[in-house]
């Protein structure tokens, strides 16, 4: 980055999805800078529902065992070869943060709080790209794995919406083709 920080715009048109981060870590402060900002989500009635267990630095480690015992390793059957090209997904992100949202029992606030923590991650990812940090945000299978829940934490009437991982990288992905904004929008009452 040139020092300057991107329009909403440009920040929405340019962000892409890092997959194949290059190992350089993300340190916390920078972490807890973007989640601390990330906070201004709009979320219904302030209830700011979400929460975060977070790895960077030391921790990383420690997940990376985690991911693979309890995650990889167990999601399906995978020879010793398979597991270890499937954890360099896991292993080359700089900083994690799974994001947890409590399930209201009432439809219409689990709803509503389920989309905040979404607003909540797409700020996040928002802000880190502002700085040149890659985000990613990955929902495997395995986040409702009962071992992985119990390793990360994770209560009764909770649920791991992203595992989103940051990173810094090399080479940025091209973008996707996008649907043209008529073939998703009617106006009200021209059907």
């Amino acid at each position: 980055m040139n020092g300057q920080s991107l329009s909403v715009r440009d920040a929405i048109l340019q962000r892409r999805s890092i997959k194949n981060f290059n190992g350089q870590p993300v340190e916390r402060e920078t972490l807890l800078a973007v989640l601390e900002d990330a906070k201004w989500a709009p979320n219904h009635g302030n209830r700011e529902p979400w929460r975060m267990v977070v790895a960077c630095d030391m921790e990383l480690k420690e997940l990376h065992t985690v991911l693979r015992d309890f995650g990889v390793a167990k999601w399906k059957e995978l020879s010793e070869d398979e597991l270890t090209k499937q954890m360099k997904k896991f292993t080359s992100a700089g900083a994690y943060a799974f994001v947890v949202v409590k399930e209201d029992v009432r439809q219409k606030e689990r709803l509503e709080d389920y989309a905040a923590t979404s607003s909540y991650i797409q700020n996040a990812q928002l802000l880190a790209w502002d700085l040149g940090i890659g985000a990613c945000w990955k929902t495997p299978p395995f986040i409702d794995a009962p071992k992985f829940r119990e390793a990360l934490g994770i209560n009764p009437g909770e649920r791991i919406i992203s595992m989103l991982q940051f990173g810094y990288y090399d080479e940025m992905p091209k973008a996707k083709p996008r649907k043209a904004v008529e073939d998703f929008i009617t106006f009200f009452g021209s059907n």
